[in-house]
């Protein structure tokens, strides 16, 4: 989506200065992968205006493969406006249920660039949007699983776009076929609602089948279920002036080390280090650090030279 977004601690007004620039989960998670060292191909559908094609140059510009992406000329990209209501609430509004996002549809979808790849990656957004665009998703992850690439799944269920029940009858089918599941407490309640806590429906999801479980808790850290086993991970201490795009970074992290073949407590760890650059930097994307700043994060009074 095209972003517009207002100043820090400032809401928007008449007059108020406002940022232009992109963002939605899986760019920003495409782009966190990239920064992170690997290739990144992007499947998605834009308006063929100057906010789509600005959108496309970002994406360009970041080094991820662009030629998934589709202009279409019957619908307007779709805009997402943020604003720091007070340095500590961030009200976020979506303008999409029309847009062009909307419109993907399975024909957007190569299947060839998917075998082809080692990880697909995919949120509970897309689905929202459209009866196409759930069919493309679940499209993708069937190409993925026959062709025995990882499939990754972030919940991120958004109340404004459909209901938790919607949203669990389309998501648990999709179950065998995904390897990593990210989700917070809510989100994973809402796959096993029969769980007392966030917890017992991740370990209960695990023992169902699903190989990386991870529960992302923000501030608090995040935990993951690996190989029958629980591992924490505590957040980094950070200075934080921005929440949105956080949970993305941290996504972006944790799959940057899996297909390093690193262990899952590298894992929590790395994706703990991107979260903590992400909400230490106004923007959805923009604090991503590349693998060569992982470990300058949390330093305190740490000034480079």
């Amino acid at each position: 989506m095209a972003l517009f977004m207002g100043p820090p601690a400032s809401p928007l007004r008449p007059g108020s200065g406002v940022l232009f620039s992109f963002a939605g989960a899986e760019s920003n998670v495409a782009i966190g992968v990239r920064r992170l060292g690997h290739t990144v191909a992007f499947i998605s559908r834009v308006g063929d205006d100057d906010m789509g094609r600005a959108i496309v140059r970002g994406l360009l510009g970041e080094g991820v493969d662009v030629s998934g992406v589709r202009y279409d000329d019957s619908a307007p990209t779709s805009l997402m406006v943020r604003q720091h209501r007070t340095s500590d609430i961030v009200s976020v509004a979506y303008y999409r249920r029309e847009g062009a996002g909307a419109k993907l549809s399975p024909h957007d979808v190569d299947a060839e660039v998917i075998r082809r790849a080692r990880l697909l990656h995919v949120t509970g957004i897309t689905p929202s949007l459209s009866a196409t665009a759930r069919d493309a998703l679940t499209g993708a992850v069937c190409v993925a699983s026959s062709a025995g690439v990882t499939v990754s799944l972030d919940v991120n269920h958004r109340e404004l776009l459909w209901t938790r029940s919607a949203a669990r009858d389309m998501l648990r089918p999709l179950l065998p076929s995904v390897d990593i599941l990210f989700g917070g407490a809510d989100e994973l309640l809402l796959l096993e609602p029969s769980a007392s806590s966030a917890e017992e429906a991740a370990g209960l999801l695990h023992t169902h089948g699903v190989g990386d479980v991870v529960l992302k808790r923000g501030p608090r850290g995040a935990s993951a279920w690996h190989d029958g086993e629980r591992s924490d991970q505590p957040a980094v201490e950070v200075t934080a002036v921005d929440p949105v795009g956080a949970g993305d970074a941290f996504v972006a992290g944790y799959l940057s080390a899996h297909l390093d073949g690193e262990g899952v407590v590298e894992r929590l760890r790395r994706g703990s280090l991107c979260g903590a650059f992400a909400v230490s930097v106004h923007g959805d994307w923009e604090g991503a650090p590349r693998r060569g700043e992982l470990e300058t994060v949390g330093a305190r009074g740490h000034v480079e030279r």
